[in-house]
């Protein structure tokens, strides 16, 4: 593969939100739903396993690690099938309805072993969907564009996000008030809540998307990084070590949480969060068509080591409030310009392949990351660990040595203006 552009995967021209394809709004519209759902529940389940369960931060690390890594493999596999397939549409909708059969059983969970069995079967249906969701974007833009395009689905994710947890926050704030614990009818609650999105997202994507059809010959794709752009085996790498700092959300819940934050509290600062990572996004993306995607995502990532570090030495909760705020502008930079990066130095027809071997690198450095974070707070069998600042540190620490080795091993993007639009080997 040369330094040429890619070929359109769409004969649409035009600038601006309005001359962006169906495909993206229905994607975007479904991911919005989706997390509507998820989001009312994916930062209560931390509280839920320690407040209600009794569950240490080792086990909570765990589960994470553990659901995380075993979709991640799938996410190779629906990645490759669907460009076997030609098709991306159908399982994508699986993906998202596998997660929505899952839902409802959180409701009867009464073990830490039965929250792991529904967010392992949750996380495989994201396993299934991500890779060829994020292809079906890329084949249904042109390259000039693609920045916006999964800057706008990454805004509408957390619009879904931002709704689904101020919807959360009413139900609990309703049940019990300022207390700060969670309590199981709260949770249970939330529970019902998240089910009607959920279903109203696979309906509008099983309804409303397209499968775009790729020119040219297409050649079985192989399930390796073997015949892929060394650049994007190079990024590869240099993810893997940033997402090895970048342990579970759900420890910055618990982080909050101890430092005197009440449920509603914690819920009410991931409003903030979500709000500020909505507003990034779409001119995060964007911005990267323009100056490249590395330096978005360097941005990003220096932006992340100094919130992680603020995270390790904050001692009060306003603290910790401004912090979740700054983490949006984190979200919104990297994710939208680390995927647009992808479709960049790959061909179009190996994109399901490479966001495949991307989201499962991803999720399978999530695994130890997240366990690591929990070890370093609260140890392991007799160990007591170093303390909730710890896991903070190493994030830190890791996301710093991912900007070395990013300005190091893939040096100077050229600007989108440009007519070639990848980063020079």
């Amino acid at each position: 593969m040369t330094d040429t552009p890619l070929p359109n995967d769409t004969p649409e021209t035009g600038r601006g939100l309005h001359s962006l394809p169906r495909n993206v709004w229905v994607v975007t519209a479904t991911s919005l739903l989706t997390d509507v759902s998820s989001e009312m529940l994916v930062h209560l389940l931390p509280l839920f396993l320690a407040n209600v369960l009794g569950v240490r931060t080792n086990v909570i690390g765990l589960i994470e690690g553990v659901a995380e890594t075993t979709a991640s493999l799938l996410k190779v596999f629906s990645g490759w099938l669907s460009d076997r397939m030609g098709q991306r549409k159908w399982l994508t909708v699986a993906g998202y309805g596998l997660s929505t059969l899952a839902k409802p059983f959180l409701f009867f969970a009464t073990t830490w072993q039965a929250v792991l069995a529904v967010r392992f079967t949750d996380r495989v249906g994201k396993g299934i969907r991500t890779a060829p969701r994020d292809a079906l974007i890329a084949d249904s833009i042109d390259e000039k564009r693609r920045g916006l395009a999964f800057g706008l689905h990454r805004a509408g994710d957390t619009a879904g996000a931002l709704i689904g947890i101020a919807i959360a926050l009413v139900v609990v704030w309703f049940i019990q008030g300022q207390d700060l614990e969670l309590t199981r009818s709260a949770f249970q609650m939330v529970v019902l809540f998240s089910i009607p999105p959920a279903v109203l997202a696979v309906l509008v994507l099983a309804v409303g998307a397209k499968d775009v059809p790729i020119a040219g010959v297409r050649e079985r794709p192989k399930l390796s990084l073997r015949g892929l752009d060394p650049r994007f085996q190079r990024f590869l790498v240099v993810m893997v070590l940033f997402t090895l700092g970048n342990s579970s959300d759900a420890f910055l819940v618990l982080r909050a949480q101890n430092l005197g934050l009440s449920v509603t509290g914690v819920l009410a600062m991931l409003v903030t969060f979500t709000l500020v990572y909505t507003l990034v996004s779409t001119p995060a993306g964007a911005l990267s068509d323009r100056i490249g995607r590395r330096k978005v995502i360097i941005g990003g990532w220096l932006a992340y080591a100094v919130i992680y570090l603020g995270f390790a030495l904050t001692d009060a909760t306003w603290q910790i409030w401004a912090l979740f705020a700054l983490y949006g502008i984190y979200y919104g930079m990297a994710e939208g310009a680390g995927k647009a990066l992808v479709a960049d130095v790959v061909e179009s027809e190996q994109r399901g392949t490479a966001y495949g071997l991307y989201n499962a690198a991803i999720g399978l450095a999530a695994f130890p990351a997240s366990l690591i974070a929990g070890i370093l707070w609260q140890g392991v069998a007799g160990w007591a660990g170093f303390g909730p600042a710890a896991p903070f540190l190493f994030g830190a620490f890791m996301a710093l040595l991912a900007v070395i080795l990013l300005v190091v091993w893939l040096p100077g993007d050229r600007p989108r203006a440009a007519a070639a639009t990848q980063m020079p080997e």
